[in-house]
């Protein structure tokens, strides 16, 4: 038995309606969903720190996640495991014909590559208006949404043409969200303020910029500043505390240099 059909019977023994687990009986994909999220997550995570041995284990509990998902769609007569790995071997031949096609070509640019791959994805599936192509729900994270949002609109020519536009709508935004603070009303607030997260995102669009991959290693980055900052403040025998700011700042600046 492969590794992997021993996984499959595993699942199989879990979901087991006399003999399984009771909690694994009450699952279903919308109530996993959650748990697939933060598995993703957790390789990234592992994947950032070079742990390569968490990496294993993380990817081990990724992959139960996607055998769990099958394992409900089968049960449910829709499709299996087997389906799910050969539609995406399937996908990768065809969206790979300089690899298996008859005229390989390893000498295909960046650009070359991402063009062909685009070309090829959409004629894998009909043609759609535009108000459809948008309107689909997503349950990845707002953030990945707004992104995925931006490039389905500039599929269809709805896009800024550079990013100095998307400086100024920056701007303009920010300007609205200043007057919504002024004014304090705490719905316009909430509005404006995505409208600021939004343009941020299109502006990492625009600069090839991956924003939740950016927005994780600045919550690294902060980590590391506030832990020195944290050492600094009590190897001088000064409590952390707000009347503390300007020294707080004079540390935290501190660290720029030396953590980075």
């Amino acid at each position: 038995m492969s590794a992997i059909e021993e996984l499959l019977e595993v699942m199989r023994q879990l979901r087991d309606p006399d003999h399984g687990c009771p909690w694994d009986l009450r699952q279903t994909s919308a109530t996993i969903a959650p748990h697939t999220l933060d598995e993703t997550h957790e390789v990234l995570d592992a994947i950032e720190r070079g742990d390569m041995d968490n990496l294993r284990e993380e990817l081990g509990d990724l992959l139960f996640n996607i055998v769990f998902h099958a394992r409900l769609a089968e049960e449910q007569g829709l499709f299996d495991f087997d389906d799910v790995a050969r539609g995406i071997a399937d996908k990768m031949r065809h969206r790979h014909p300089h690899v298996f096609g008859e005229l390989r070509d390893a000498a295909l640019s960046e650009a070359e590559l991402s063009q062909q791959w685009q070309a090829l994805k959409d004629a894998e599936k009909p043609p759609v208006e535009a108000p459809a192509a948008l309107a689909t729900e997503s349950a990845n994270s707002a953030m990945y949404r707004a992104r995925q949002l931006q490039q389905d609109a500039a599929h269809f020519g709805f896009d800024w043409p550079g990013i100095e536009p998307v400086f100024d709508k920056l701007e303009e935004e920010i300007a609205e969200l200043r007057h919504a603070f002024a004014a304090g009303e705490k719905r316009a607030i909430a509005s404006e303020l995505g409208d600021v997260l939004f343009v941020c995102i299109n502006l990492a669009r625009h600069a090839g910029v991956n924003a939740e991959m950016a927005l994780r290693e600045t919550n690294r980055k902060f980590v590391r500043r506030f832990e020195y900052m944290h050492a600094q403040m009590a190897a001088a025998g000064i409590e952390m505390d707000q009347r503390e700011l300007e020294q707080m700042e004079t540390f935290w600046q501190e660290s720029k240099a030396v953590v980075g």
